[in-house]
């Protein structure tokens, strides 16, 4: 699978370790690597000067050789609405221990099914991903949505020495919960207005007490291209926690369920008493493998996603994950803390 491809090619890069991965995607519909994944692996390739064979449409096998991790300026575009969030996914760790600092042009889709709204990264990625001790800049240049894409988001870091530990075990009480319903191109305002309607009556008849704050918003015609709709719903708590709940809207889809969807998942994450809600649950994996020392995260049921995250850290890294079941909480809440002895990756360079 593409998120297989995302965590070994990124470590690869890392760690200097040539890698031949097969199969890639066998038993899709359309197997072989997407647009997507192959934008993905020329940007790594790209930023360390590697080889890459078998970087085409539709390959099944890849043997991708890393070289020195530089910076710089470089373009990843997917030319389809493929997930610029995913191009980041992959590149991120990459960045963080390169020679200097790199500013990273993703062309692709910023709302798009099946990955992370770019809204998600700014909201929630972003703000608990710092934590591991550093910062990037993510400044959502064009917004682009299924089937054309036409997105663009500009990423700029600097390198790190290395990565700290991440502590995130207390959920604390929900203080806030906001978010952003929008539409772009021909849609009108009216359906943002719905959706955020929807999702608030919903989350009213769980949480009566605070005040839930989803504005609408049309895009401006010059910062989307195409036409798309959606919603994302956080929850912030007392201890700094966000958890999340999103959904697009697509041809035929009322926007009424589109607004209900996206809260009964944030319902669900907060539910389980964890601290990261599912999105984040495996996208914090490889951050924990490369930071020194021991991270510990309370989560809730552990995603396929992050059992393959785990599963790949561990086979090319030095760190070590162990997952046990929450005691302190109510046995009937499905809570779980990863924990992760990193392994204290040092950037050569600086």
């Amino acid at each position: 699978g593409g998120q297989i491809l995302r965590v070994s090619t990124a470590l690869s890069c890392l760690l200097g370790l040539p890698l031949r991965v097969r199969r890639i995607r066998a038993g899709r519909s359309q197997p072989g690597l997407r647009p997507q994944h192959l934008s993905g692996l020329e940007i790594i390739r790209d930023l360390c000067e590697g080889k890459l064979e078998g970087g085409e449409i539709g390959s099944t096998e890849i043997t991708f050789t890393p070289g020195k991790i530089k910076g710089g300026t470089h373009i990843a575009d997917t030319k389809t609405a493929g997930s610029v969030c995913l191009l980041m996914q992959v590149a991120m760790p990459c960045v963080l221990f390169a020679a200097s600092p790199s500013e990273l042009h993703l062309k692709g889709g910023t709302n798009a099914e099946m990955a992370p709204q770019i809204d998600y990264t700014v909201m929630v990625f972003k703000p608990i991903v710092e934590k591991f001790n550093f910062t990037f800049n993510c400044d959502i240049k064009k917004r682009g949505y299924y089937p054309q894409g036409g997105g663009e988001v500009v990423i700029q870091m600097s390198p790190v020495k290395e990565l700290s530990p991440i502590n995130l075990t207390e959920r604390g009480t929900v203080t806030k919960i906001y978010g952003r319903a929008f539409v772009a191109g021909a849609l009108p305002i009216k359906l943002a207005k719905d959706m955020s309607a929807a999702a608030v009556r919903c989350i009213r008849k769980e949480i009566r007490d605070l005040y839930i704050n989803i504005q609408p918003v049309r895009e401006p015609d010059d910062q989307a291209f195409g036409t798309g709709s959606g919603i994302i719903v956080v929850a912030e708590t007392s201890t700094g926690c966000l958890l999340a709940g999103s959904s697009l809207g697509k041809r035929g889809k009322n926007s009424d369920k589109v607004g209900i969807e996206a809260a009964e998942m944030l319902l669900r994450n907060l539910k389980h008493g964890g601290t990261v809600d599912d999105s984040l649950q495996d996208q914090l994996i490889i951050f924990m493998a490369l930071a020194k020392g021991v991270s510990r995260v309370k989560s809730g049921p552990i995603t396929l996603h992050t059992q393959t995250a785990i599963h790949f850290a561990e086979q090319l890294t030095k760190a070590k994950f162990t997952v046990t079941k929450s005691e302190e909480d109510d046995p009937n809440k499905d809570t779980y803390i990863i924990e992760c002895q990193g392994m204290g990756m040092i950037n050569p360079n600086l």
